[in-house]
């Protein structure tokens, strides 16, 4: 499988830690309810898995922000629950209630029936991939991505999104061996779908823990990021470009536990905008020359709802927050790649997005020559 050669390789070098020109960006979500053009697509496809499952619609809409917007990377039109889908659990969405499983898992036979899906269940996550890449021809880098271990728990166990986590913290508490013992299919589920995504095409790859934030001291630590290190481990670490692969783990919520986060085998964080960036560096960035983790993140998304003349002014206090990053391009040092603290939100104007991104890029050059 050969691919066109990347034109912009911004975000990936960023995720490198190596020197860039300017602060790359993309949006979580980018791709999606906030543009006119996804709702059209949407409506023809008839419903969103009538949309994640065609490889064409995906693929168109995908690629619909970067008509828009100078966008550093893709990301791959999916959901982050396909993997239990792909179970046999019945995932389906409601019109205004989002994702719902069929099945849930609570109990000692629910729990021995899962295992690693047959990823051609999954077949048109990959065909998808590979589409895109094409479609891209070079134009930004894609990234792929799935659900934590423990944010696809929480929605097997759950059945549906929570307020109050109930059901599977109530597991958790009372049979932590049923947890682990999902959390370990998981696992090695996510791991074995991520693989995949790259031998379709993936240039960087992406760990979603939507939900790791909601656990207690320790507890994050035993049912989130050791599964979240055990995805990491089983990773592919060359494309099919034969190029390197970066991983960005993303926790909502999980900036006060960047001390335990700054050793696992990952090249990026994601912060969401509770985080200070600043800190953050100082506390997994590294030194020039030296080991550390790239920084993503990590601004409010409701900013985007303020004028554009407010929206800039936060998006140069992020910037400013996480400081000069590094420009000596004979090493490697602290980077940021500029994203939202989480995914962007329907009612946001589309050229409230073209202010962010103008204010990003133009700002973050100023920064690099300034002394």
């Amino acid at each position: 499988m050969s691919f066109a050669p990347l034109l912009n390789d911004t975000f990936l070098r960023a995720c490198r830690r190596q020197a860039t020109d300017y602060t790359p960006l993309w949006l979580m979500r980018q791709a999606g309810r906030y543009l006119p053009e996804y709702k059209a697509t949407r409506a023809k496809a008839g419903s969103f898995m009538g949309l994640a499952t065609n490889v064409d619609y995906a693929t168109e809409v995908t690629l619909q922000p970067l008509e828009r917007f100078p966008l550093d990377a893709a990301i791959l039109f999916s959901d982050i629950l396909t993997v239990p889908d792909a179970m046999g659990l019945g995932l389906s969405f409601a019109e205004g209630e989002g994702p719902r499983f069929a099945k849930v898992v609570r109990d000692e036979a629910a729990v021995a029936e899962l295992a690693v899906p047959d990823m051609d269940k999954l077949r048109y996550v990959f065909d998808a991939v590979t589409s895109i890449r094409k479609a891209l021809g070079g134009r930004v880098p894609l990234i792929g991505f799935s659900g934590s271990p423990w944010t696809l728990a929480c929605y097997m166990v759950e059945g549906k999104g929570s307020d109050d986590y109930r059901q599977v913290k109530s597991l958790m508490y009372s049979r932590p061996d049923l947890m682990h013992k999902i959390l370990s299919v998981n696992a090695d589920s996510v791991a074995t779908y991520l693989n995949a995504q790259i031998d379709a095409g993936a240039q960087a790859v992406m760990i979603f823990d939507s939900w790791g934030g909601v656990l207690a001291d320790g507890m994050f630590q035993q049912f989130s990021l050791a599964y979240t290190e055990r995805v990491l481990a089983q990773l592919k670490r060359t494309g099919v470009d034969g190029t390197d692969v970066p991983r960005i783990v993303f926790t909502k919520g999980g900036g006060i536990w960047l001390d335990d986060m700054k050793g696992i085998d990952c090249e990026v964080l994601g912060l969401d905008w509770t985080a200070n960036l600043g800190k953050a560096r100082a506390i997994v960035g590294g030194e020039v020359g030296g080991l550390g983790k790239a920084l993503q993140g990590n601004i409010d998304p409701n900013v985007l709802f303020a004028p554009p003349e407010q929206i800039a002014v936060q998006a140069r206090a992020v910037l400013d927050s996480f400081g000069k990053p590094h420009t000596d391009r004979a090493t490697t040092g602290p980077s940021h790649i500029f994203n939202l603290g989480h995914g962007i939100s329907q009612h946001t104007p589309p050229e409230h997005v073209a202010a962010l991104v103008e204010t990003v890029h133009n700002y973050s050059r100023q920064l690099r020559l300034s002394a």
